[in-house]
C-alpha cells in the first residue's frame, strides 16, 4: 500500500487500491507543509516625499502672491489708507461673496449676476467670430487670391483699438447690449483668422500633392488633409481671441452700462468704493485664468505630442 503512494494516478500498468485512507494519506503532507510555511511578509515599498518637486511647483506661486501682497500693504501705508490694505480688502470680499447673486434693482445686482452676464456676451461675440473667422483663416491660406485680397485688410483693421468700434456698434444696433457683442467680436477674429491661415500655408506640400494624384474633392482635402494639421494652429487663435474677448469686454460694459462686470467697476468708482474696485480687478483676473487654463487642457487634448512640447 505504501508503493502505491509513489505511482502516478494516470498509470495503465498500476490500478490503485481503493482504501478510504489512501486521499488522506497523499493529503496530509501537503496539508502539514503549506500550514507550517510561514508566509512571506508584504512589504510596501514607499516613495520618499519629492521635495525638489514642492519647491519647483508650489513655492514660487506663494512665494510671489506673498510679494504682491507686500508690495499693497506698503502702497496701502503709504497712501495713508487712501488704498484699502489687504486685510480689509479681504474683509469686504468675504461680505461680498457671502451672497453674489442678490438682486435690490436693474442697477444693482451682485458680483456673481454681473460675472455672468459679461460671460453671456463674451460667448456670443466669440462664438461669432469663430464660426466667421476659421472658415476665412481656411480660405485666406488655402487660396492664394483670396490671401493676397484681405491681408491687406486684416493689417489695416487688426490694430484698430477695441473702443474705436464701440461708436459703430452704437450706431448700427441702437442698443449697448448689441454694440458690446459687436466690438467683442470684431476685435476677436483677427487671431483665429490669421493662425488659421498660417497653419494652412505650413501644411507639407507633399500632403497636398498626395491629394492631386488621389483626386480628392476640395471637401476631402479640408477635413482630411488640413483640418487635423491646423488644429493646433486653430487653437492657438481661439485662446489668444478668448484673451482679448475678455479684455474688450471690460472696456465696453464701462461706456456702455448695463450689467456687468465692467459697469460693476465703473458704478463702484462713482461710488468711491476702492475695495469693491480692488476686488473687481482680482475678479476679472481669475476668470481669466480660468477661461485661458480651460482652453490649454483643449489644446493639449487635441494637439500632437511634438506640438504640444
Amino acid at each position: 500500500m505504501v508503493s502505491a503512494v509513489f505511482h502516478s494516478p494516470g498509470d495503465a500498468s498500476f490500478d490503485a487500491p481503493e482504501h478510504p485512507m489512501t486521499p488522506k494519506m497523499i493529503a496530509t503532507p501537503a496539508a502539514s507543509t503549506s500550514a507550517s510555511t510561514p508566509k512571506a511578509p508584504e512589504v510596501a515599498a514607499k516613495m520618499p516625499f519629492d521635495w525638489r518637486n514642492l519647491w519647483r511647483n508650489v513655492l514660487p506661486p506663494i512665494l510671489g502672491l506673498g510679494l504682491l501682497i507686500g508690495i499693497w500693504a506698503i502702497i496701502s501705508i503709504s497712501t495713508s489708507s487712501s488704498i484699502p490694505s489687504p486685510f480689509e480688502t479681504f474683509k469686504e470680499a468675504v461680505v461680498l461673496f457671502s451672497d453674489p447673486f442678490y438682486r435690490k434693482g436693474p442697477n444693482d445686482q451682485g458680483v456673481g449676476w454681473n460675472v455672468l452676464m459679461s460671460l453671456e456676451r463674451v460667448a456670443v461675440g466669440f462664438g461669432l467670430a469663430a464660426l466667421v473667422g476659421i472658415p476665412a483663416g481656411f480660405a485666406i491660406g488655402r487660396f492664394e487670391f483670396m490671401g493676397r485680397m484681405f491681408n491687406p485688410l486684416i493689417s489695416l483693421l487688426r490694430p484698430v483699438s477695441p473702443l474705436a468700434w464701440l461708436p459703430i456698434g452704437l450706431m448700427v444696433f441702437k442698443g449697448a447690449n448689441p454694440a458690446a457683442i459687436w466690438t467683442i467680436f470684431i476685435c476677436s477674429i483677427w487671431p483665429m483668422v490669421i493662425n488659421t491661415a498660417v497653419g494652412v500655408q505650413r501644411v507639407p506640400q507633399d500632403y497636398m500633392n498626395v491629394a492631386r494624384v488621389l483626386n480628392l474633392s476640395e471637401w476631402k482635402i479640408v477635413t482630411k488633409i488640413l483640418f487635423p494639421a491646423v488644429l493646433p494652429y486653430m487653437l492657438t487663435g481661439v485662446r489668444l481671441a478668448v484673451g482679448t474677448a475678455w479684455l474688450v469686454i471690460v472696456a465696453a460694459e464701462m461706456l456702455t452700462g448695463g450689467v456687468g462686470i465692467g459697469f460693476w467697476v465703473w458704478d463702484e468708482w462713482n461710488n468711491l468704493n476702492v475695495k469693491h474696485i480692488i476686488i473687481a480687478i482680482f475678479v476679472i483676473g481669475i476668470v481669466g485664468l480660468v477661461l485661458e487654463y480651460a482652453l490649454i487642457k483643449l489644446a493639449t487634448a487635441f494637439t500632437f505630442e511634438e506640438v504640444k512640447s
